[in-house]
Parts: structure tokens; sequence; C-alpha cells
């Protein structure tokens, strides 16, 4: 069943590491290797642009909001056909530790079964994140 109108998904875990030490993290995109397989294993400068070579889904373009003190790690990911998604990320303080939301947008035309997918992907992806900032 395709659904086509929009649907969000907002997945979190809490991190136990100051939000400042996540954001710090996963604001560098040379890190997204090591914690975000749904982007591929390697990421490069490529004229001024973050390139993900070897993505699931071919050579992508990721571009992420400038840096600020809100936590905010909202970024775009350029597929090969040209359409851009938009990935609204939040690391938010919780005391000593922080909390990281991902708000996964179901694309227009994707079946549940794609839906899921993204979602399990984008669940390993965060507790990837998790494992490796507290393991720092």
């Amino acid at each position: 069943m395709t659904i086509t109108g929009r649907e969000s998904r907002h997945l979190s875990i809490f991190i136990e590491r100051s939000a400042a030490d996540v954001y710090g993290y996963a604001s560098d995109p040379g890190n997204l290797p090591a914690w975000a397989h749904g982007l591929g294993g390697s990421i490069e400068r490529v004229d001024g642009r973050w390139v993900a070579a070897s993505a699931p889904m071919g050579r992508v373009v990721v571009e992420f909001a400038p840096a600020n003190p809100f936590g905010v790690l909202d970024h775009d990911v350029t597929l090969p056909s040209g359409v851009t998604v938009y990935n609204p990320v939040r690391v938010i303080a919780d005391g000593p530790r922080s909390e990281v939301v991902f708000t996964l947008r179901r694309q227009e035309g994707m079946s549940d079964a794609e839906f899921e997918r993204d979602t399990a992907m984008v669940a390993a992806d965060l507790a990837r994140l998790k494992e490796v900032v507290e393991s720092a």
C-alpha cells in the first residue's frame, strides 16, 4: 500500500553525554561514516559540498544547517535523481545527558514497507551514534 499524504515518525534515543558533546560530534559531516550507515561508508568534500559516494541509493550530497547553539542538526540529502529530502534532527539537553530526535518524513509514493525500512535504518543509525559517542 502506498500513502500519498505526508506522515512523520519521531525517532529518539537518549545518550549519556552532554548535548554539546553529541552536537559537536554529530554536526561534523566527516563523522557520518562511523554512525550514519544509511548515508554510506564514506564521505568527502567535493567542490565545497559533502558527497557520500557509497550510499545505498548512489552518490548523494549532504548539507547541514549552519552551526548553531540550539542543537539543530537539520540536513538536506540530495539524491542522484535531483530530489532533495529534508531531515529535521535535534539534540536536546536532558541534564547531563542528551536526547537526539530525528523526524522521519514519509516521501510521496513511499510504500509502507519502504517507510518501515527507512524507520529501521534511522533507528540503527541513532543506536550507532549512541554507541560511538558514549564510548569516546
